[in-house]
């Protein structure tokens, strides 16, 4: 009976690191797989046409999700944030704590983690319906690189649109701030402003979309790589999609805390 107990301890503590060599070997192929994507943007031409289909579909197709969500999200933080200040008499600082809350946190990690449900999970399912349908392997019998025609331009649209969404993520949440904030909080419309302009920098805000690149190429290379390696028909890439949605948003928020630390 204690060797069999011991048999089961030893088990249980070696199931971990039996999936190790086959996690990093995953790991590895993933950065493979992201270096030559980007070594193929800078040794060839870049095909500007896919790149900004890409970019439509990534960054205009997403500005009605991005511009709900920033509404929202900035009116939510200044009613919090309003009720809360009131409590001490200091919420003429509301605008000036959404704008720094909204520029150097919330509006790249939100907008990441919108384009990964929206866009992200789209990239996935369509490379992965091609592996499954053999299309991509049809590419490469007619001499087409399937890295510089598929995956490279979805991810340099991704990089480039972030700071954009960014961007506007920024403006539309202060507009929702400012309606809260003035409108229903009857906070002084030149106090609430000029609050801003004293405690709001500019390096916040180059902080938050200096983020974004880096978001960007998170979620379009996880998804690009989970969708050109699917298998298994339509279960997989239904399998292949959630596990790049999954991975993304939990990279995103990982990446967001070193880049934070690094950045103070």
């Amino acid at each position: 009976m204690l060797t069999h107990s011991i048999g089961l301890l030893g088990r249980a503590l070696l199931w971990p690191m039996q999936g190790l060599p086959k996690g990093l070997e995953a790991f590895g192929d993933f950065f493979t797989f992201v270096y030559r994507s980007f070594w193929i943007s800078l040794t060839s031409k870049p095909r500007w046409s896919v790149i900004i289909d890409q970019m439509r579909f990534i960054g205009v197709s997403s500005f009605f999700i991005v511009f709900l969500t920033s509404a929202f999200t900035g009116m939510v933080i200044a009613l919090q944030t309003g009720r809360a200040f009131a409590l001490f008499q200091a919420e003429t600082l509301t605008g000036a704590v959404t704008a720094i809350s909204l520029s150097r946190e919330l509006a790249p990690v939100l907008t990441a983690l919108m384009i990964t449900a929206r866009a992200g999970s789209a990239m996935a399912a369509q490379l992965g319906t091609m592996k499954v349908t053999e299309q991509i392997d049809a590419l490469s019998t007619m001499a087409v690189n399937p890295l510089g025609y598929l995956i490279t331009p979805r991810i340099l649209a991704a990089i480039m649109m972030m700071p954009v969404l960014t961007g506007l993520f920024d403006f539309i949440g202060m507009g929702g701030s400012y309606l809260v904030g003035v409108g229903l909080l009857n906070i002084d419309q030149a106090i609430f402003t000029e609050k801003i302009r004293y405690y709001m920098h500019i390096p916040y805000i180059i902080e938050g979309l200096f983020k974004s690149i880096f978001f960007g190429a998170i979620l379009s290379s996880v998804s690009c790589y989970m969708g050109f390696h699917a298998k298994g028909g339509a279960a997989g890439v239904g399998r292949v999609t959630t596990r790049a949605v999954v991975i993304s948003s939990v990279s995103i928020l990982v990446a967001d805390y070193f880049l934070t630390a690094l950045l103070f």
